[in-house]
C-alpha cells in the first residue's frame, strides 16, 4: 500500500470549522500525496521499482495542484539535483511543465531557484528550460488575466538561465524559430509573440539582429499577401456596406457570418476589416513602439544606440526587404527609424546609391535600389532640399556617364535586359523632380530654374535609350508637363513617337487574338507609396509627402481625369499594376557608417519596462 505523507503546512487533526463553508462543492484545505519523497523514489527507481516514480509524474500532472504542493516537490527536486541524470528526462519534462506562472509569489521564488538549479548542474536540460520559457510568449486562456506578469516572469526566469549559462544565446534563437506562431494566427497571438521577441533582443543584444530578421521574415509573408489595392478595396466595401445598412430598415437580422464579422469591425474604427492587414497593422505598431524606445533615453535620442539598431535594420533590409517585390509596409520601419535624424536618412540614402551603382549585385537588386531611393527622396517630408539636390547630383551625372559608354556602342537601343538598372534610376530622377520640383524652385526661382537647367535633362530623354518608352505613363505624362511648364525639355515629341511604335505585348491567357499592352515593362513598384494601416499610420502620415497635382500643370487627359478625384493621394493610384508579392533572400550586406557625434546613454530598458497591453 502507498505511504501517505503531508506537506509541513497539513493539519490533520483539530481541524478549525470555517462558518458558511460548502463543504461538498469546495476542495480540501489538506494537501495530502502519495508516496515518498523525492530522494527515495529516485532510489527505488534505480534498483527498477517504478511504481513511486510513476505517481510521482502523476501527482506532478495533476491540473489541481496547490501551491504548497508544488513548493514543496520543487524543494526536494532542488535538494538532489545532481542526481537528476537524463534518465530522469521524462520526470524533468513534468516538473519543468508545472503551472508555476501566475502563482503566488512563493511559487514563482521556488520554481526560479530550481531552474538555476537545474540547468547549473545538469546542463542536458538547456534547452527544455528553453523551450518551456519560450513556449509561454503566447497567450493562453488559463493565463489571459495575468499576461503581464506572466510574460514578466517568463523573461525574468529567461534572464536566470543566461546567468548560469552563458551559451544560452546559442541554443535559444532556433527555439525562437520554431516556436513562432504561423502567421494564419489571431492578431493577439502574433502581437505577444513578437513583443516578447523584441524583449528578449534587450537583455540579449547578441541576438537583436536575428530577432528582427525572424520578426521581419514573418511580418514581409503578411505584406505580400495583402497589395495594398486589396486592402482599400476591402475597407471601402465596408463602408459602402455600412451606409448601405443604415438606410435598411431596422430589426433585421442577417445571418451571414462575413456580413456579421464586418459589422464587428465599424469602418470608423482603428480595426482593419482585412484580416491579413489587420495582423500587419498590430505587428507594425509593436515594431515602431520598439524602435522609438530603442532610441530614446528619457525622450532624447541616443546616438550610438540609434546607429547600432539602423546598422541591424539595413542588414535585414539587404538580405529580406529590398529582394521581396510589391512590399507595401514592412519597408516603413526603415522609413520611420531615418525620421530621427537627417545623419540616418543620408546613410540610407548613401547605402541605396552604393547598391545602385555596384556590378557586383544582380541586376534585380540594383534597379529595386534605384526604386528605393527615388520613393525616399519623393516621399520623406523630413528630407531638406539640399539632400534631394545632392542626391540628383550623383544620379544624374551617373546617368549621363551611362549614356556616354552606351550611345556609341552595339547596345545603343531601348532594352530593359541590357540597361535595367539605368532605366529605374532614370525613373527615380523623373519621380523625384515631380515631387520635389516645387521645393527647389521655392526662395529663388531664377536659381532653381538654373540649377534644373545644369542637369541636362533633355540629354538623358533624348538618348537612344529613351527612357521614356519604359517608365510608367503616369510619371512620364507628369514629368512631361512638369518640364514644359518649366521650358526644360519637351517630352511629348517623344512621347507620341513611343504611342506609335507599340510596346511589347502579351497574348490573353485565353487565346484569341486579343492582346493587352504592357504598360510597366520596368515591373515598377515604388515602396513608400501611401501607407494604409490604420493605427501603425498615426507613426507615418506626420513624415510622409503627400502628393499634391499642380493645380496649373497641364497633362495628358487621362492623368487629368485620373488625378481629379480629390480623395486620391497618388497620381500613380490605377497605373502600377497589381503584382503578387515574391519575397527572396540575397547574402552580404553593407554597412552605412553614420557621420555623427557621438554620445553615451543608459542601457536601453523602456521596452524592457514597457506594459504589455492588449
Amino acid at each position: 500500500m502507498a505511504k501517505v505523507t503531508c506537506s509541513d503546512e497539513t493539519v490533520l487533526s483539530n481541524m478549525p470549522i470555517i462558518e458558511g463553508r460548502d463543504f461538498m462543492n469546495t476542495p480540501p484545505l489538506k494537501t495530502v500525496r502519495f508516496g515518498g519523497n523525492v530522494v527515495a523514489t529516485l532510489a527505488k527507481f534505480k534498483q527498477g521499482d517504478t511504481s513511486d516514480y510513476e505517481l510521482l509524474k502523476h501527482q506532478l500532472a495533476d491540473p489541481d495542484i496547490k501551491d504548497a504542493q508544488i513548493i514543496n516537490w520543487l524543494q526536494e527536486f532542488r535538494n538532489c539535483v545532481t542526481q537528476l541524470s537524463k534518465d530522469h528526462e521524462q520526470l524533468i519534462y513534468v516538473a519543468l511543465r508545472l503551472p508555476w506562472l501566475g502563482r503566488s509569489p512563493a511559487v514563482v521564488e521556488e520554481y526560479l531557484s530550481f531552474l538555476s538549479n537545474l540547468v547549473s548542474a545538469q546542463t542536458v536540460y538547456l534547452r527544455a528550460c528553453l523551450k518551456m520559457v519560450v513556449s509561454n510568449f503566447k497567450p493562453s486562456e488559463f493565463l489571459s488575466v495575468y499576461l503581464p506578469r506572466s510574460f514578466d516572469q517568463c523573461h525574468q526566469a529567461l534572464q536566470l538561465i543566461g546567468r548560469y549559462v552563458p551559451s544560452t544565446s546559442c541554443f535559444l534563437m532556433p527555439i525562437l524559430i520554431d516556436n513562432f506562431p504561423f502567421v494564419q494566427k489571431s492578431s493577439r497571438t502574433l502581437e505577444c509573440y513578437v513583443h516578447n521577441l523584441l524583449r528578449v533582443a534587450v537583455y540579449i543584444p547578441s541576438l537583436r539582429r536575428d530577432v528582427l530578421e525572424l520578426i521581419i521574415s514573418r511580418m514581409l509573408k503578411l505584406d505580400v499577401s495583402a497589395p495594398r489595392g486589396e486592402i482599400e478595396e476591402v475597407e471601402e466595401n465596408t463602408v459602402q456596406q455600412e451606409l448601405k445598412g443604415e438606410q435598411e430598415e431596422e430589426g433585421l437580422f442577417d445571418m451571414d457570418e462575413d456580413v456579421c464579422s464586418v459589422k464587428s469591425s465599424p469602418a470608423g474604427t482603428n480595426v482593419m476589416v482585412h484580416p491579413v492587414a489587420e495582423r500587419l497593422d498590430t505587428l507594425m505598431v509593436v515594431l515602431l513602439a520598439f524602435i522609438k524606445d530603442m532610441c530614446h533615453v528619457n525622450g532624447c535620442l541616443d546616438v550610438e544606440r540609434t546607429k547600432d539598431l539602423y546598422k541591424d535594420l539595413v542588414c535585414v533590409f539587404d538580405k529580406l526587404i529590398l529582394p521581396t517585390h510589391a512590399s507595401c509596409h514592412v519597408q516603413y520601419a526603415l522609413f520611420y527609424l531615418c525620421s530621427f535624424r537627417l545623419a540616418l536618412a543620408e546613410a540610407f540614402l548613401e547605402h541605396l546609391w552604393r547598391l545602385l551603382q555596384s556590378q557586383s549585385h544582380p541586376a534585380v537588386l540594383r534597379q529595386s535600389a534605384a526604386g528605393y531611393m527615388g520613393s525616399f527622396l519623393a516621399r520623406a517630408n523630413f528630407l531638406p532640399v539640399a539632400t534631394v539636390r545632392a542626391c540628383l547630383d550623383l544620379l544624374v551625372p551617373w546617368l549621363h556617364l551611362y549614356i556616354d559608354s552606351q550611345d556609341s556602342g552595339s547596345r545603343a537601343y531601348c532594352d530593359i535586359t541590357l540597361h535595367g538598372p539605368f532605366y529605374n534610376a532614370c525613373q527615380a530622377v523623373f519621380y523625384t523632380l515631380i515631387f520635389r520640383h516645387r521645393s527647389i524652385l521655392e526662395g529663388n526661382m531664377k536659381k532653381g530654374l538654373a540649377y534644373l537647367q545644369s542637369l541636362n535633362l533633355e540629354r538623358i530623354v533624348m538618348c537612344q535609350l529613351n527612357p521614356l518608352k519604359v517608365c510608367l505613363p503616369a510619371v512620364t505624362n507628369m514629368f512631361a508637363a512638369i518640364t514644359r511648364k518649366y521650358q526644360l525639355v519637351f517630352c511629348y515629341t517623344i512621347i507620341e513617337r513611343n504611342n506609335r511604335h507599340v510596346l511589347p505585348v502579351v497574348r490573353s491567357s485565353v487565346g484569341g487574338d486579343c492582346v493587352s499592352t504592357n504598360t510597366n515593362p520596368l515591373d515598377s513598384f515604388f515602396p513608400f507609396d501611401p501607407y494604409v494601416l490604420k493605427r501603425s499610420s498615426k507613426l507615418i502620415e506626420p513624415l510622409y509627402q503627400v502628393w499634391e497635382e499642380p493645380a496649373d500643370t497641364e497633362v495628358d487627359t487621362v492623368t487629368t481625369k485620373r488625378c481629379s478625384d480629390a480623395d486620391e493621394d497618388d497620381f500613380l493610384r490605377g497605373e502600377t499594376p497589381e503584382t503578387k508579392g515574391v519575397m527572396g533572400m540575397t547574402p552580404g550586406s553593407y554597412e552605412s557608417h553614420l557621420h555623427s557625434p557621438s554620445s553615451v546613454g543608459s542601457p536601453p530598458i523602456s521596452f524592457l519596462q514597457r506594459p504589455y497591453h492588449h
